[in-house]
């Protein structure tokens, strides 16, 4: 006789099976002695710019997607390229030009003529790390290939979704775009990106240091794997763990409130933005070593991470203004409530 079908039962299966597939948090010496291998490793490549290798790896522990803007030459695709070969993933480059199609990016469904079927070829996205080489070279149809892919970790091809693997992060690379050959980013394409670092040129000192030791051969190509896709996962999952008060809460929806209501702006913060604020805040505040976010957690990450999507109105631009002067302002106006300045968890 067949056993009846509980649904319930099936319905706790699936939750103990998806809870059994998420990795535990790590101790926080184990995270901290992690991050610190990721980060030494990106700093012997990528010369003083400690701060744009502490925001992508932050970037990567809050599950976020990172763009990397400035000028030719100043290492943004070194940046990405090291980031990804010291995990211990799967990763793929996409070189985007302008005769670049979706289907180059996302896969297409070949007939198969022995199996008298079409069948699924997997595109350069399904990689744990895609980098994405001066995307915005390519038309905005084949941007818009990365949009589903980006928020939901899936790609759907002739009606058939196909999940992405975990972890997944798209690290793009883009040039000004007043330089020739260029397309501007889509505001839903920029919105996707958790954070946008401009990389900028390099001090005197390091630059020498460069030019000492570029000579004969690339820091890239000595570069090893110093944790592995679980490693990472772990780390996510601490992550994900850090305490916010209700208090940073509000804080962090009075900065996003006030990019919608300034006078200087056409478009603010969307809630997308506030979402991905916060988790790189707790990320933040995991590599700080603790386990709750402060107000400075917040103020130290909201340029890098709400810069990209203000617009400004002409009136501000033809006054000089910035998306970065705007949040500056912002941050100084905005009140924070005492009880964000010690938001612990409660503990018992």
């Amino acid at each position: 006789m067949d056993a009846p079908h509980n649904p319930s039962a099936a319905s706790n299966g699936k939750v103990a099976a998806s809870q059994a597939s998420r990795p535990d948090p790590m101790s926080g010496e184990a995270f901290h002695q992690t991050s610190t291998r990721i980060l030494d490793s990106i700093n012997t490549v990528i010369d003083g710019k400690p701060d744009a290798a502490r925001l992508a790896l932050t970037v990567l522990l809050a599950q976020g997607h990172l763009l990397l803007e400035d000028v030719p030459g100043v290492g943004k695709t070194m940046l990405a390229k090291t980031l990804a070969r010291t995990i211990d993933c799967t990763v793929n480059r996409i070189q985007f030009t302008p005769d670049l199609l979706p289907s180059d990016v996302t896969g297409v469904s070949i007939y198969n003529q022995d199996s008298h079927r079409f069948e699924f070829r997997q595109g350069p996205v399904f990689a744990n790390i895609v980098i994405g080489d001066e995307i915005n070279r390519a038309s905005a149809k084949t941007q818009s290939a990365l949009l589903e892919c980006m928020e939901e970790h899936q790609v759907t091809v002739d009606g058939g979704s196909h999940k992405l693997g975990e972890p997944f992060m798209v690290v793009a690379t883009q040039n000004p775009i007043e330089m020739e050959g260029t397309y501007p980013l889509p505001e839903a394409q920029r919105d996707r990106f958790m954070a946008r670092i401009s990389m900028g040129y390099p001090d005197m000192n390091s630059e020498m240091d460069m030019l000492e030791t570029h000579q004969s051969e690339s820091p890239l190509d000595s570069v090893r794997p110093v944790a592995g896709v679980q490693e990472v996962s772990a780390m996510m999952s601490q992550v994900r763990r850090v305490y916010v008060s209700p208090a940073v809460k509000e804080y962090t929806v009075g900065i996003g409130r006030a990019t919608r209501d300034h006078h200087q702006l056409r478009l603010g913060a969307s809630p997308r933005a506030l979402l991905q604020l916060l988790r790189a805040a707790k990320a933040g505040a995991a590599l700080e070593g603790r386990d709750f976010v402060l107000p400075d957690d917040i103020a130290a990450v909201a340029e890098a991470v709400l810069a990209h999507r203000l617009i400004l109105d002409r009136k501000a631009v033809s006054a000089g203004e910035s998306p970065s002067s705007i949040i500056a302002g912002i941050l100084t106006k905005v009140p924070v409530a005492r009880e964000a300045l010690s938001a612990t968890p409660r503990r018992g």
